[in-house]
């Protein structure tokens, strides 16, 4: 859980995928199109990745998978349905801001 931490706190935006994921790019592609620069972290391309998806998905509560893991502001915001949710409410873009990811 430490190097998830780690990693989450290195940008202001940061996502934890697998490379075959479908909603992983789904999300990955999201952030892209609201010009966010996002660090992209695939788990199944670092050697600690098992160990990290394990942290992710106890934090995530145990539920669901555990990628895509959306960090912004160092924070976990969530998965797939908590970061689309937040985008068609209209409070993602305003969360990016604060955290620095946005500048418009």
């Amino acid at each position: 859980m430490d190097r998830v931490m780690k990693l989450a706190s290195e940008r202001a935006v940061v996502v934890f995928t697998l490379s075959s994921c479908c909603m992983c790019h789904t999300v990955t592609k999201l952030m892209e199109d609201l010009s966010v620069n996002a660090l992209v972290h695939e788990l199944d391309r670092d050697p600690r990745g098992k160990e990290m998806e394990r942290a992710l998905l106890k934090m995530l509560g145990g539920r669901g998978p555990a990628v895509p893991a959306v960090f912004i502001g160092g924070k976990l915001v969530g998965g797939t349905n908590r970061v689309m949710s937040l985008h068609l409410s209209g409070e993602l873009v305003p969360m990016l801001k604060n955290a620095g990811a946005l500048w418009l």
